[in-house]
């Protein structure tokens, strides 16, 4: 089976999951947000994590679907140029990746709701680009 998501990448976003980054990656953004706004828990639940992140890899790559559209790197251009709208443009959604760059990623809430969905979409287009 192919990797989906990487645990080396899953401990270095660790480092700021008190703002939730690592449950955004695995795909757990309700956590992620609950982080966010409680950072981490008040560092509790940060901490409980950091041995919590095999499973939460385990999990991800059972639940993603493996394909030549690489997650980490979705997830990379996706947290530090989203708002340019990059991660859309390396998903082949030139689209909105043209109109992220116009309108600072729809003016930041389209890039919160990339953190929301972002696995479901390279699980998406791995399946696309099967078939």
């Amino acid at each position: 089976m192919q990797d989906t998501h990487s645990k080396s990448i899953g401990y270095l976003v660790w480092i700021f999951g008190f703002l939730g980054a690592h449950r955004f990656y695995y795909g757990k953004p309700v956590s992620g947000t609950i982080y966010f706004f409680t950072l981490g828990l008040f560092g509790i639940g940060w901490i409980i994590d950091l041995f919590l992140i095999p499973s939460m890899e385990k999990e991800a790559e059972r639940r993603y679907e493996p394909g030549p559209y690489n997650y980490t790197i979705s997830w990379l251009l996706l947290t530090y140029l989203g708002t340019f709208g990059i991660h859309r443009l390396y998903l082949g959604r030139i689209g909105t990746g043209i109109l992220y760059m116009c309108t600072f990623g729809l003016l930041f809430l389209g890039v919160l709701w990339d953190f929301w969905h972002l696995n479901e979409l390279v699980s998406e287009r791995n399946r696309e680009s099967r078939s």
